[in-house]
């Protein structure tokens, strides 16, 4: 499967959303903070399919350990198309079989896009290897590797067994927020690495933010766009992850060629949001929408 920006059919979906945006945010509603119910989670995530922006969105994540109430739930809302479903696995590679038999026997309910999971500690081929097998072959395989230590070794074993490195932006401390070094180094190894990279978690706004009640500092998802530009063409990537002028940041990105755009989402491939109004509200005030 190609993890670059698709081009949807015009005349299929509304075409509010440039390229470089196309199906850049995914759904995790299901998870912290905003752990939304599955019926709610559902709907949100229909209604902005069937949008102006829907090109805007990707897939929709949910946790192996309520697959069964998802598949309930969207016998219920019916859904004209299949969701296009990313599988978190959160019981185990274990129960990695009977979830995917049981996705597969919903077809019309469900599309499996990806696979995400994290990975051991001592992260190894041996470990890749049976995702591999697990995986079916069409299916992206998003693999985490816990910060700390060598963890850019791992990222690095990961991208080259065929998997999509994941990068976790933030979360509900303060160690889960990586800094801008670190952010940098990651991107230096991605952007020539055989496999695209997807982020998660702390990417609530399109620039880099200090939220006032806790003194965290929130990358920013057009930061990353910007600063993944630059990796790929040898500018100053720190800067980039720095910036909190929104409009430089989309200027930079409205000047980017075609085929600059597109080997941007070759590498950044898409992001997991716990919020689906954020994301349109942001680039639409700064007119990337």
């Amino acid at each position: 499967m190609s993890s670059a920006a698709p081009e949807p059919n015009a005349q299929q979906q509304p075409n509010h959303v440039p390229p470089l945006l196309a199906t850049l945010v995914d759904d995790a509603t299901l998870f912290p903070p905003t752990k939304a119910a599955v019926a709610d989670a559902i709907r949100d995530y229909l209604e902005v399919r069937d949008s102006a922006h829907a090109r805007l969105y990707g897939a929709f994540l949910c946790p192996a350990s309520k697959l069964p109430e998802l598949i309930t739930e969207l016998n219920r809302a019916k859904p004209k198309q299949p969701l296009d479903l990313s599988l978190v696995i959160d019981t185990g590679l274990g129960g990695l079989p009977k979830a995917i038999s049981i996705i597969e026997s919903r077809t019309e309910l469900l599309n499996l896009v990806m696979v995400e999971m994290p990975a051991p500690s001592d992260v190894d081929e041996m470990w890749l290897e049976r995702v591999a097998e697990f995986v079916p072959e069409e299916v992206e395989k998003v693999v985490e590797v816990r910060r700390g230590g060598p963890w850019l070794t791992g990222v690095e074993l990961v991208a080259a067994h065929n998997c999509q490195p994941k990068l976790r932006c933030g979360g509900q401390r303060e160690q889960n927020f990586p800094s801008t070094a670190e952010v940098a180094d990651f991107l230096a190894i991605v952007s020539h690495s055989p496999s695209p990279f997807r982020a998660t978690a702390g990417l609530h706004n399109a620039v880099r933010t200090v939220e006032k009640e806790t003194g965290f500092t929130y990358h920013g998802v057009l930061n990353l766009l910007v600063a993944t530009a630059r990796s790929l063409s040898g500018h100053d990537v720190r800067s980039a992850l720095e910036e909190q002028d929104g409009a430089a940041l989309a200027e930079e990105l409205t000047s980017l060629s075609p085929t600059a755009a597109q080997a941007v989402r070759g590498v950044f491939a898409s992001y997991s949001t716990h919020t689906l109004t954020d994301p349109t509200h942001d680039l639409a005030k700064l007119g990337l929408l």
